[in-house]
């Protein structure tokens, strides 16, 4: 499978304490290759600024048919626990705004927590998320910037798979430079697909 690596250095999520903005994570959103030809159909010639602007731009990337790759490195420390609570709270709160939270996904979310539980993330150490379009998450760590050929747990639900990068790049995610860098970089791409059609 062919990816083209997309690097978002300016995609990184953090909170405001006492008036400054703290930076905890880098956040890097990379697609396999054919989202390009995917999206094409629907958003060539659209802008970076009016594909940022859409919701339904990063809808179509996280349900479209082709693999995602999150790379969430850390900036500051954090717990395995402190982490995944505060990504199940931002799922749930999809899900239940759109009416999608069910049994499933309350048990895939026990298991998401648990694949968490006794991690702890240094600076530079990466959770690293594929999302197949067939509805698994695999879920990976890394302490030292590798990528490891294998995940440490795969979770089979496409409603947390999907959940978990529109936490990051959906209508409410934590990383809107991660959205800008990524509507520029296939704003990009779709023209240069488009004059090579």
């Amino acid at each position: 499978m062919k990816w083209w690596w997309h690097p978002t250095e300016k995609g990184v999520r953090g909170l405001e304490i006492e008036g400054k903005f703290v930076k905890f994570t880098a956040i890097g959103v990379y697609l396999e290759d054919t989202a390009v030809s995917s999206l094409a159909a629907k958003w060539k010639g659209k802008t970076a600024e009016e594909l940022a602007d859409s919701a339904d731009f990063f809808g179509d990337i996280v349900t479209g048919p082709f693999e995602k790759f999150t790379k969430v490195t850390m900036i500051l420390p954090l717990t395995g626990q402190q982490y995944s609570e505060k990504v199940v709270e931002n799922c749930v709160a999809h899900w239940k705004a759109v009416g999608k939270y069910t049994d499933a996904e309350s048990e895939a979310t026990k298991k998401f927590l648990q694949v968490f539980r006794n991690e702890t993330f240094p600076p530079a150490a990466s959770i690293l998320f594929t999302q197949s379009p067939l509805g698994s998450l695999t879920i990976g760590f890394s302490k030292d910037g590798s990528i490891p050929e294998n995940g440490n747990a795969v979770i089979e639900n496409k409603q947390l798979s999907e959940a978990v990068l529109e936490s990051i790049i959906g209508k409410n995610g934590v990383s809107p430079s991660a959205k800008q860098s990524l509507a520029a970089r296939l704003s990009d791409l779709l023209k240069q697909n488009e004059s090579s059609s």
